[in-house]
């Protein structure tokens, strides 16, 4: 049931710091259209593409450009827009030809914009919080098909948004388009964040063995978490060393790589230094540059030792039925960090930003009238949240 035409709502205003984002109480909720339900928004996981979408850090013909995501040929991030990919929540109304028993229904957000209906490929991708309004809300409409029903009793709303698609489904494809099977070692590069921790999980549920790169406070977590082994990002001339001797001296079989920049050639260098001990072709998938948007590559390197180099941006419709699936059957477990108030989005901003040692998976964002039920018990300590926030 809504009881207002209007919301308090966190709106980006155009691309720069986080005084681009503006909290206001009088932004109109919207209408679900035919096949739509409105959703009332319990909790929205944060990810770094909020972030980079507001900065413009989505180049992809002058590096120093700043812009965001055009895949489909036209620019879809206009302002003002309300960001947030990752929602939780509960369907407040249906549109025309949604069946109204759903209302009351709890669920999670399939992120994605979709091009068409195919449930193999998404060329064009984008998604809620950039093409259209998201979660940083209380109410967002989204296609009834989309948002998907779990009721697992277990999982908090807060939780539920943790396992939110836009890590999780980049997370999957990454593997997919790698095509990992059972039994191949997997180097994952930031692994301590939301693609990172659900690359770890979705390793193990398909049978393959995850490598993870962080540093040595978080190896229990991540050990924990289904890791093999956590090998230290730091000291890069002895990191493939290190690596070999965390296999056993065996090749990594695919890099799952979300951070570029120098540490890409040291990346293959663990695929490849020894060609006759494999059984399969070199592959990398790329999904994040935190290292750098630019990495010196030689292509002999490359085509001479017949590496495969996937790109990846979101995935598909039916990636996205499949993690629902595994959430519901309880294989996937949440990795939340912590929670924030809508209405200190800027703190949480910096927050993620500046994050120290200990920040393992997702913070999410609660509205401020769901903090108490949703939120608090998740509420970040006080020292925690103003740590380097300033």
């Amino acid at each position: 049931m809504v009881h207002s035409d209007t919301m308090s709502a966190m709106r980006l205003t155009g691309h720069g710091d986080v005084e681009q984002l503006e909290y206001r109480h009088d932004v109109p909720v919207a209408r679900p259209g035919p096949g739509e339900v409105l959703v009332q928004v319990t909790a929205t996981a944060k990810n770094n593409t909020d972030r980079k979408a507001r900065e413009g850090l989505y180049p992809v013909g002058d590096k120093d450009d700043v812009t965001s995501f055009a895949m489909g040929g036209e620019a879809t991030l206009t302002f003002p827009r309300i960001q947030g990919a990752d929602v939780a929540g509960r369907v407040a109304a249906v549109g025309e030809g949604v069946d109204a028993t759903r209302i009351g229904e709890r669920g999670l957000l399939d992120f994605n914009l979709y091009p068409d209906a195919r449930r193999h490929l998404n060329l064009t991708p984008d998604y809620y919080g950039h093409g259209a309004d998201g979660g940083f809300a209380e109410y967002v409409a989204v296609p009834a098909d989309q948002f998907h029903a779990v009721d697992n009793p277990e999982l908090a709303d807060a939780e539920l948004a943790a396992l939110g698609m836009c890590s999780y489904q980049t997370a999957y494809h990454m593997l997919t388009a790698s095509e990992v099977s059972a039994g191949e070692r997997v180097l994952v590069t930031g692994a301590s964040g939301g693609v990172g921790t659900a690359l770890i999980q979705l390793c193990r549920i398909i049978g393959a063995i995850p490598y993870a790169v962080s540093t040595p406070a978080k190896a229990d977590a991540l050990k924990a978490l289904g890791a093999e082994a956590v090998i230290d990002r730091h000291d890069m001339p002895s990191f493939v060393e290190r690596v070999l001797d965390a296999t056993g001296g065996a090749p990594i079989d695919a890099v799952m790589d979300l951070v570029g920049g120098d540490m890409t050639t040291l990346f293959i260098d663990t695929m490849i230094h020894d060609m006759a001990r494999r059984a399969s072709y070199p592959r990398l998938s790329i999904a994040g540059a935190s290292g750098g948007n630019a990495s010196e590559i030689l292509w002999t390197r490359i085509y001479l030792y017949q590496v495969r180099i996937s790109g990846v941006s979101h995935g598909t419709r039916a990636e996205a039925e499949q993690l629902v699936e595994w959430i519901r059957q309880g294989k996937l477990k949440p990795v939340l960090h912590g929670a924030f108030r809508l209405s200190a989005l800027h703190q949480a901003e910096r927050y993620f930003v500046n994050r120290g040692s200990g920040f393992l998976g997702k913070i999410v964002i609660v509205p401020d009238s769901q903090w108490e039920a949703h939120g608090a018990p998740f509420a970040l300590a006080a020292d925690d949240s103003q740590e380097d926030s300033s």
